[in-house]
């Protein structure tokens, strides 16, 4: 029976990524990660992985259960509300308008 080697943090790591860079973009990269008080390569990982989260998040599925879909779906066909203080806000002059008075829609 052999007895398996315990995994490192090093070891841990199984891929690797390259980029071709300009020099300028590594210049600013590079600077940033001195900022942060980390290694070019940490700042790029996070940064990326922070990225790639982002944008898949932005392509899940939301789930609700049925009732809260019918509460949801209900709400979006309601008619609008009408808020005075919005209307107010939207229909009275402001400070961008200058001296003109500006229209509801």
């Amino acid at each position: 029976m052999s007895k398996s080697k315990p995994k490192t943090p090093s070891s841990l790591k199984e891929s690797k990524v390259s980029l071709r860079v300009r020099p300028a973009q590594k210049a600013v990269i590079a600077r940033a990660a001195q900022l942060r008080g980390t290694s070019l390569s940490q700042f790029m990982l996070e940064h990326a992985y922070e990225a790639a989260q982002e944008v898949l998040a932005e392509q899940v599925d939301i789930v609700m259960p049925p009732a809260e879909w019918e509460a949801f779906c209900k709400a979006l066909d309601a008619p609008p509300r009408s808020i005075p203080a919005l209307k107010k806000l939207l229909t009275h002059a402001s400070v961008f308008d200058g001296q003109g008075k500006a229209t509801a829609r």
